[in-house]
């Protein structure tokens, strides 16, 4: 079973994403345990407190150091082995063939979800992986977070259902987006199902198929 490890501020913010549809079958079906880590948990002080103003001065304020690196060692302790990946605009761009890479590696996976104006970077010393969901600034790790651990999980044998599913996708070859499908009814306010797909000729659905991908290039 592949376990994936969230550090937030705001675990409540997966409860929908974790609880429903194809991440709550994986679970189900014993494929993946996904859990969240309240940061709050390993705060300094009464307060629980986790950030704090940026030497050098300057706008925000920072997650510290001693909290996060708490909570890594206590993700590790739940999983040894756990790959630790951190949310960051400058980090690799996620795309299908790593989440591909990602889904067939043996190890799970420790998320660390920034927040404020980011965190103090010592806390790198315990990172493997910086990762990025696009050339754009969220206010969070989060959303970055749950799109990659949705990309990897689809892909874990057993958990879309189909054995193709996943297969034929967009991206799944590196190059090429998946080609249009239809279903019921043939007909919709004049617009049809493409005649090949009704034809029953399976290697012409093939090529119109092939055809409809590279047209997506």
């Amino acid at each position: 079973m592949k376990k994936f490890q969230v550090i937030t501020l705001f675990p409540e913010m997966f409860t929908g994403v974790f609880e429903h549809s194809m991440m709550w079958k994986a679970q189900k079906d014993s494929k993946v345990e996904l859990t969240t880590i309240n940061l709050r948990e390993f705060g300094m002080g009464k307060r629980r407190t986790v950030d704090d103003t940026p030497y050098g001065g300057g706008d925000g304020m920072l997650l510290m150091v001693e909290p996060l690196w708490k909570a890594v060692e206590y993700a590790k302790q739940q999983d040894p082995g756990a790959k630790v990946l951190i949310m960051t605009p400058r980090g690799m761009r996620w795309k299908q063939s790593i989440a591909q890479k990602y889904s067939e590696s043996p190890h799970g996976y420790i998320f660390i979800c920034g927040r404020y104006e980011g965190y103090d970077e010592r806390i790198m010393a315990l990172v493997d992986e910086e990762v990025s969901v696009g050339d754009y600034v969220l206010t969070g790790g989060e959303l970055p977070a749950m799109t990659i651990i949705d990309s990897i999980v689809r892909l874990i044998p057993g958990v879309l259902g189909g054995e193709t599913s996943a297969v034929i996708e967009s991206f799944s070859d590196g190059e090429t987006l998946e080609f249009p499908q239809y279903t019921r009814p043939v007909e919709w306010q004049g617009m049809q199902v493409p005649e090949v797909l009704l034809s029953g000729n399976h290697g012409e659905i093939a090529k119109w198929r092939a055809k409809q991908s590279r047209k997506a290039e």
